[in-house]
């Protein structure tokens, strides 16, 4: 039989096995669904169940079909389901219809992004409300709140160790204050996203102290084993996440094992304790929690860690294929009580292994409408380095497209360190060596390379294979710290031409672009962390500085550094929002304008027209090919960075440092 003609048989069998499933399931489902949510509510939960039947099904056969009844599992999760759809409240299913109304609701070009820490931005959830005008200001209407969920006490890699899925960080407020957020924001037409750490807990969480104290319903939670033969196999093939600090993927822990000790999976920090997705009660726990925080008012949840979820030995255990199967079943369970919410991948990884987050396998099989395009930002970096776009055009070009349901997440910075994600494979294309452009982009931005701009730090270093990444704002690796610090105002305004550069990119690159905190006022690196113990041996805390609200009140000022930058950026969230073609889900194609320093890339949307966007990362003037950046006289100037391009016979001069968007007429 060939090949093709054995997935379409398995294919079906899986849909026949759905499909019996479904039909001994239905009557009972649904006459308890009649019963709990009335007629119309009832109605349309079947129905999303029976249209989804596949992507709950077949996952659950795939993942659990060798030790568990599959059947009686499809029940479970379906009962976990249907009480979360009868818990929802009342505004928030009206929102659910709306968006099942307008299922590309996230693709609109008026989603644009904003990025905080709670107590860096405003101290509390309670007194988020009161800032919601600042941030309308710049055209926000997706607010991403940093790790808010109750982490362990002391150190807890940022909010990233949980201990409670369902309890606020005290020190920021309350679960009720979270849901009073959401609702002040949903007021506003801003959707809330807030982090999930899907592949572990803190070892303080009830899941993991049940499991130590042998409770069966946490049995098998997680991965222990009590010497080091499975480990040392493991971690043979396993990249380590922090050298420095938490080598290895394992932990010992005297308590486990019934208090003989074992080495438990923790592929961050020896705290953070990594779940066991083989086993399916752990799957249905988490599924729980995410149906849970969804009915308290949250729109996206960024799903954290994603690549790790699964294991296999002699590998990286990182984007396993079961990892993309266990994805697709949270999401299809989790929009059958909440068909408004929306999962966004955080998956840091290569350019092939990141379109399939966004369900992008040879069949399409929906997993996260979103993911953050971490390569987009490399290489924006990369290019400011280098003053040649010629390895971004060469790494973005061989990106295949996603699926037409899904968006980028684009961003400049994050709160994370920057790792340098490039290819030997794209390197090597554009002849240079991976491993040397790597170590000079490190070299470049930690500012120890010679006539560089940028004031950032290493971070992580591994002295024994040269690897390391970067931590410092935007505005600090742009060069306004520099420039500030010399009393150099002809530099000062090229690291505002970078940092604006830069944002540019990511607001017209298609999908929603991202702000993050204090990259409007051109916040620079907060040395302040040091003083804290907690923070101090984490020099990432030097690009999540509190907010200057002082630098704020002066935003409306031209003449400061904070109005040149507030109004630049402003006036690009104005702008887009009136460019349809930006929304999400259309083509994005980078184009060859005839000059290596320029990055082009052209979007088209059958039904929004075309847009044509330029970078010019050289910090002198630099002309490309009219035609193709017009169209043959079609598309128009619609922004740039300083008036409308200069035409010369068949050139287009830009600016150094200079942008232009260009639209169909």
């Amino acid at each position: 039989m060939a090949e093709a003609d054995t997935v379409t048989s398995a294919e079906a069998a899986a849909r026949r096995a759905a499909e019996q499933a479904w039909r001994a399931l239905r009557p009972r489902l649904s006459e308890d669904a009649l019963a709990a949510l009335g007629r119309d509510e009832a109605d349309a939960f079947l129905t999303r169940a029976e249209v989804a039947l596949v992507d709950i099904h077949e996952p659950l056969a795939v993942l659990y079909g060798a030790r568990a009844d599959v059947d009686a599992l499809f029940e479970q999760a379906l009962r976990l389901v249907l009480d979360a759809a009868v818990a929802r409240p009342a505004e928030l299913r009206r929102l659910d219809r709306r968006r099942e109304i307008d299922p590309a609701w996230f693709q609109r070009t008026r989603m644009q992004g904003y990025v905080c820490y709670v107590d860096r931005f405003c101290g509390t959830l309670a007194e988020l409300p009161h800032r919601l005008d600042y941030l309308g200001e710049l055209g926000t209407t997706y607010l991403h709140l940093m790790p808010l969920l109750q982490p362990r006490p002391g150190e807890n890699d940022g909010g990233y160790a949980v201990m409670d899925y369902r309890a606020v960080d005290p020190r920021l407020g309350t679960m009720g204050d979270l849901e009073a957020v959401a609702e002040q924001l949903h007021a506003r037409g801003m959707s809330l996203c807030i982090d999930l750490v899907l592949n572990h807990t803190a070892r303080e969480h009830r899941w993991a102290q049940g499991w130590l104290a042998g409770d069966p319903a946490y049995a098998d939670f997680y991965t222990v084993f009590p010497d080091r033969e499975m480990p040392d196999a493991y971690d043979a093939t396993i990249p380590e996440v922090f050298p420095d600090r938490a080598p290895g993927s394992f932990s010992w822990v005297p308590e486990a094992c019934g208090g003989a000790g074992g080495w438990v999976w923790t592929t961050f920090w020896p705290y953070q304790w990594d779940l066991d997705y083989t086993n399916p009660a752990v799957t249905l726990a988490m599924l729980g929690e995410i149906t849970w925080l969804a009915n308290r008012g949250v729109d996206v949840f960024r799903m954290d860690a994603v690549p790790f979820m699964w294991k296999r030995l002699g590998t990286s255990c990182q984007n396993q294929p079961e990892g993309h199967t266990l994805l697709q079943l949270m999401h299809a369970l989790t929009r059958l009580a909440a068909p408004g919410v929306v999962f966004k991948a955080e998956a840091i990884v290569s350019p092939e292994d990141l379109v399939p987050y966004l369900g992008g396998h040879g069949r399409y099989r929906p997993e996260c409408e979103l993911a953050y395009h971490n390569q987009l930002m490399v290489m924006l970096w990369s290019s400011l380095a280098t003053q040649d776009a010629t390895l971004a055009a060469h790494a973005l070009g061989r990106m295949p497209q996603i699926p037409p349901a899904t968006s980028w997440v684009t961003y400049v910075r994050g709160h994370d360190d920057i790792g340098w994600a490039v290819s030997d494979v794209d390197a090597g294309a554009t002849g240079v060596s991976g491993f040397g452009h790597r170590g000079f982009l490190n070299d470049f931005y930690s500012g120890r390379f010679p006539g560089s701009f940028a004031r950032g730090a290493l971070f992580q270093e591994n002295e024994v294979t040269g690897d390391a990444r970067i931590s410092g704002s935007a505005a600090s690796l742009c060069g306004i710290e520099e420039a500030l610090e010399r009393g150099d105002d002809a530099a000062l305004e090229q690291g505002i031409r970078r940092l604006v550069l830069l944002y540019s990119v990511a607001y017209s690159f298609g999908g929603i672009p991202l702000l993050y905190m204090g990259d409007e006022l051109a916040l620079r690196n907060d040395p302040g962390y040091l003083a804290d113990p907690a923070r101090a041996p984490d020099n990432r805390w030097m690009h999540r500085p509190p907010m200057d609200w002082a630098a704020a009140a002066r935003r409306s000022d031209p003449n400061t550094l904070e109005g040149r930058v507030f109004g630049r950026l402003q006036r690009l969230g104005e702008v887009r929002r009136a460019l349809p073609a930006l929304r999400g889900g259309g083509e994005c194609t980078v184009l060859d304008v005839g000059n290596d320093a320029v990055l082009a890339w052209r979007r088209r949307n059958p039904r929004s027209g075309t847009f044509v966007g330029l970078a010019n990362v050289s910090p002198a003037a630099q002309t490309v090919d009219a035609d193709t950046v017009t169209g043959f006289g079609s598309f128009v100037p619609v922004l740039s960075s300083d008036g409308p391009p200069e035409l010369r016979a068949d050139r287009v001069l830009l600016p150094g440092l200079g942008f232009a968007w260009y639209a169909e007429r």
